[in-house]
């Protein structure tokens, strides 16, 4: 969260991406940083995923994701 805060800061678009188990604490730390970024949460567990699993979870949010940046 601090990334994408200093990112959007510096005039640099960013989405924050992760699983969706952590929607409540990226809301939390959102708050706490009084920033709202632009956020995609894709499905969970992604630690024990191969490869090809990750690529299609990136290929599945890359629209939604660029779709952020744009609406930005």
């Amino acid at each position: 969260m601090h990334d994408i805060t200093n990112l959007e800061n510096r005039g640099i678009p960013a989405v924050f991406v992760a699983s969706v188990e952590f929607v409540e604490a990226a809301r939390a730390q959102s708050s706490a940083l009084g920033f709202n970024p632009a956020a995609i949460f894709v499905p969970h567990p992604i630690q024990d995923r191969t490869d090809d699993e990750m690529k299609a979870l990136a290929d599945d949010a890359f629209e939604s994701i660029l779709n952020e940046i744009y609406a930005g």
